[in-house]
């Protein structure tokens, strides 16, 4: 997969077939409609070419509006689209003179000046340009103006993918990690730093790499014990070209720790993971981290102790459920 930072870079290719969205968690809802696309290009020997935007509208058009969280950073979105075979990710910069442009505008200078569209596959609700004026009937309007075809997204597709972004949310939120999973088709993860904490797990026999987590609309999930899969990888960006994914090195089972730490009186949120058989030192290096399963709620014990006894059924737990489900 190519990836532009700017839709100035793109060239335009020969029988582009493009759609354009946030495709937030590139869920098995937006497999379904990219799987119709690589379907689509096929039939006119066409390339895949996918429109998102970053930072996400909302952020540009309502920065008072602190609530937005993503299921996906921009680094793990182009991941999982190359994943998903598409030929071509254009990342444009979302900005307040981009959003005023008219619909004709946008369709003209964008989808066919700039991208070269052929036949564009798109939801019956998608909106564009100034005020989200632009809809499905202006893009069928200018078609045969511009010399590009329409093919329409169904109803119950868009619906679909509507309901399962609201359930993975809800789902990341509730702790429930394996209904998410089953929507995402892919286990949910956080990539991050790892940074130097308190060292109370080093002191009670459970070392434990601290993240830091750099993207601040990035959805965490609930306070709680996790089984996780943990794979130390190359700093994560993205470069014009050709996509290189991150090099995964050795893949660790783990403990994941999302929580304040309340026993030892803590009241910062911390984002913790024990990796089982590794003992080397972790500072400075990114981790993947993989929510495979969720154990149990983040809660506060009577004494060190007991805290210390529970961890250790934690891990005796954690790793009956990895011993099956990790390969």
């Amino acid at each position: 997969m190519k990836i532009y930072r700017n839709i100035e870079d793109f060239i335009p290719v020969d029988n582009a077939v493009v759609t354009i969205g946030t495709f937030d968690g590139v869920h098995i809802g937006h497999q379904k409609i990219l799987s119709n696309l690589r379907e689509s290009a096929k039939e006119i020997n066409g390339e895949t070419v996918l429109l998102t935007f970053f930072p996400h509208p909302r952020m540009i058009l309502h920065p008072e509006d602190d609530s937005l969280r993503l299921i996906n950073t921009i680094e793990e979105k182009a991941h999982q689209l190359a994943a998903c075979g598409i030929d071509h990710l254009i990342i444009t910069p979302f900005t307040k003179e981009f959003s005023q442009q008219s619909p004709e505008d946008y369709i003209r200078d964008v989808l066919v000046s700039k991208i070269g569209t052929k036949r564009i596959v798109i939801g019956y609700d998608h909106r564009f340009g100034i005020d989200r004026s632009g809809s499905l009937s202006d893009l069928l309007f200018y078609a045969p103006i511009f010399g590009y075809s329409v093919q329409e997204i169904p109803e119950q597709d868009i619906n679909a993918v509507t309901v399962s972004s609201t359930k993975i949310r809800e789902a990341l939120i509730k702790g429930q990690i394996e209904v998410a999973n089953s929507f995402l088709g892919y286990p949910y993860e956080l990539t991050g730093t790892v940074i130097k904490g308190k060292k109370v797990g080093r002191e009670i026999g459970f070392p434990t790499a601290n993240l830091s987590i750099d993207e601040s609309y990035k959805l965490i999930p609930a306070y709680g014990i996790y089984a996780v899969e943990v794979s130390i990888v190359n700093h994560i960006q993205i470069k014009d070209g050709e996509f290189e994914d991150q090099k995964e090195y050795e893949k660790f089972k783990g403990m994941g720790y999302i929580g304040t730490s309340p026993t030892v009186d803590g009241t910062k949120r911390t984002i913790e993971v024990n990796l089982f058989d590794y003992h080397d030192n972790l500072y400075g290096k990114t981790l993947r981290v993989k929510f495979l399963h969720f154990v149990r709620q983040d809660i506060r014990f009577d004494s060190l102790e007991e805290m210390i006894q529970q961890i250790a059924e934690d891990e005796k737990t954690i790793k009956n459920l990895l011993s099956y489900k990790l390969h």
